[in-house]
Order: structure tokens, then sequence, then C-alpha cells
């Protein structure tokens, strides 16, 4: 299986702390291994697939497509919760 990085992957690839690359490497193993392991996403986004894993204590989303040859890794980031924000009376 031939598998294509997206310039947007790349760059945010090219960012991460070492052990970081080594989780995001062994997803993509993981990817690689069994293609159906994201959530297919729905809407504008039919085709695209979403697999979600942790590093320490962000939530990281890896976002790709495939079709019989390529694997095509669209996107990379941490998942971002809404901060919280105290009330103020």
């Amino acid at each position: 299986m031939n598998v294509r990085q997206s310039p947007y992957f790349r760059r945010a690839y090219k960012k991460l702390h070492p052990n970081e690359l080594k989780r995001v490497n062994e997803a993509i193993r993981r990817i690689v291994a069994d293609l159906q392991w994201g959530e297919e996403k729905r809407g504008d986004l039919t085709g695209v697939r979403v697999y979600k894993f942790r590093v320490r204590d962000k939530q990281f989303l890896l976002a790709y497509e495939f079709d019989a040859d390529n694997l095509s890794l669209l996107a990379l980031g941490v998942h971002r919760a809404a901060p919280m924000v105290p009330l103020l009376r």
C-alpha cells in the first residue's frame, strides 16, 4: 500500500515531540493493517475517516482517506476542548 502525506499533515507531523512521533507512527501502522479503524465522517466529509488516540494527556485525531492502492494522511491535530472559564459573580 502506498502511503501519501498531505502538506497539512506533513507540517503538523514535523512539529511533534519524539514520544508523540512514536505514537503517531504506531497509529499509522495500525491503520495500514486495518483501514476500518477510524470513524467514518458524514456529510461533506464523506469518505474521510478519523482515528482518535491518546498520547499522555492529549487526544490526537488523524484524518485519512483510502482507496484500493493508496492511503492518504490528510490531517493530524490535538483535540482542543473548550476552556473552563470560571463564573464571575
